[in-house]
């Protein structure tokens, strides 16, 4: 009897260590707590105050937070509006000519009064279509998606605020073959890590900036109830905040086992 309790203690405690080190004791799951209907849940969604925004790839809508309701819808023209990123009370928009070539990126920000979009930062043709930027700690992170055999050849930039570019990343092998033919659509900072969202799969992957070296660390794979494409941080709910593209709905999400 003694031999086999220690039989299963032993047991145990290799799984237990064979689940830390694979990352499958501690990985995070999003969990869906409420949803809206937009019809422009195409591309991203944001949130700040009382109001969350959807985002297509020509327009940005503003609903609603309490009633759901859209209130209004921006100006300005756009071709492909990716994820947004709430700064200094204004939404900035990845933005890019993609399909077409040569690519030219852009960053837009939208005044939430006006409902205005404008040209931010043209970063003309930087290789790769933009896809998401975010700031922090007053620098720009900026990643440039590619498609494809290409998609390998996405990565991330770092710009200081004179947009010199410090440093750059490439994805992993092991997120970039979880993709397909697409790319990388969203990401955010998450504490010190970085969560990025690909084009139409319920997963977020969890990254950290590396020590050295040129490849972004792959720390964990989360499921989540979005359908890829951006994503951003709610400040009300401490979530996440994203779409179901199909269902064309603005997603709220929190952490759960």
């Amino acid at each position: 009897m003694k031999a086999s309790l220690r039989f299963i203690r032993n047991m145990a405690s290799t799984t237990f260590a064979i689940c830390a080190l694979t990352g499958s004791a501690q990985e995070v799951a999003w969990r869906e707590t409420r949803a809206i209907s937009a019809p422009e849940a195409h591309q991203a969604a944001a949130a700040k105050g009382e109001h969350v925004y959807a985002i297509s790839s020509r327009v940005v809508a503003k609903y609603e937070r309490s009633s759901g309701k859209r209130v209004a819808l921006s100006s300005g023209k756009a071709k492909h509006l990716n994820s947004g990123f709430f700064w200094n009370e204004k939404l900035y928009c990845a933005h890019s000519n993609y399909p077409s070539t040569p690519e030219r990126s852009q960053i837009m920000v939208l005044d939430p009064d006006l409902m205005q979009l404008t040209v931010y930062k043209d970063f003309g043709d930087s290789g790769g279509s933009l896809t998401w930027a975010i700031r922090r700690d007053g620098y720009w992170w900026c990643n440039f998606a590619y498609y494809g055999e290409d998609n390998h050849r996405t990565y991330l930039v770092k710009y200081d605020k004179e947009w010199k570019e410090l440093a750059r990343w490439t994805y992993p092998p092991s997120v970039i073959q979880q993709l397909g033919r697409y790319s990388l659509s969203g990401g955010i900072w998450h504490g010190e890590d970085l969560l990025v969202t690909g084009h139409d799969d319920p997963i977020s992957f969890r990254l950290r900036i590396p020590k050295s070296g040129s490849v972004l660390e792959f720390m964990e794979k989360q499921s989540a109830p979005f359908s890829g494409q951006g994503i951003a941080f709610d400040p009300v709910t401490d979530g996440l905040i994203g779409i179901h593209r199909a269902k064309r709905k603005i997603v709220f999400a929190e952490t759960g086992k």
